[in-house]
């Protein structure tokens, strides 16, 4: 042990999202680049899923209507997500919403974060699920995308296929939605750390660290 380092503070935050949402991933790849900056700082990172389209079908929708339904009309869609493909290009993504066929229901891939979790996967599943959707333009509700990604983190695919196959922590899925909603999460990406502050949206890198600053001063040095 170094004497002379001074103590590091450990903050546990918690990320409340969704892995069909632009500003999601947005969020947390600030999060990250801010926390990097941060070496005073010893954190842990739990993923809770937030449900954008909780009545969303299990098998997803074509993305022609989904993009009506939730926009009234294509042209609209297409400057929201230009802005978010310039936004993204400043924090290293490329946005290409132009690959995506289908909007997914999420609860699966919100499941398979919960289990790569189990074996300290569920940062790098994040990233990937996010990838995926946003760039590749893949069905991150198909089970069959799911395991690839899966076994892209380091996972037995056999595993994943069993549990992606049976309904194992759906209900923990819902149940943190529900959860989120009822302390006032309305919409995400929100970070809540040290279980005691918390900032919604995808803040730019000054923001987040203000809050970082606040918060480790109230956390029990290591």
């Amino acid at each position: 042990m170094n004497i002379l380092a001074p103590p590091k503070a450990r903050l546990d935050i918690e990320i409340v999202h969704d892995l069909v949402c632009p500003w999601c991933y947005l969020g947390v790849r600030r999060l990250l680049r801010t926390l990097r900056r941060r070496p005073d700082i010893a954190f842990e990172l739990t993923w809770r899923p937030f449900l954008l389209n909780p009545d969303m079908p299990r098998i997803g929708m074509a993305r022609p209507d989904y993009i009506v339904r939730k926009f009234g009309g294509e042209d609209r869609a297409r400057r929201m997500y230009a802005a978010i493909a310039e936004t993204g290009r400043a924090e290293g993504i490329l946005f290409r919403f132009d690959r995506i066929r289908r909007t997914p229901s999420s609860v699966d891939a919100h499941r398979l974060v919960r289990f790569a979790a189990r074996f300290g996967r569920g940062d790098s599943m994040v990233e990937a699920l996010f990838s995926a959707h946003f760039t590749d333009g893949h069905d991150i509700g198909d089970i069959g995308v799911l395991i690839d990604i899966a076994t892209g983190c380091g996972l037995d695919p056999l595993s994943v296929r069993r549990f992606l196959i049976g309904d194992e922590d759906a209900e923990a899925v819902h149940a943190d939605n529900l959860r989120a909603h009822r302390i006032g999460i309305n919409g995400v990406p929100c970070f809540v750390i040290g279980g005691r502050h918390a900032i919604a949206g995808a803040q730019e890198p000054e923001v987040i660290e203000r809050l970082l600053d606040v918060a480790a001063s109230d956390a029990i040095p290591l």
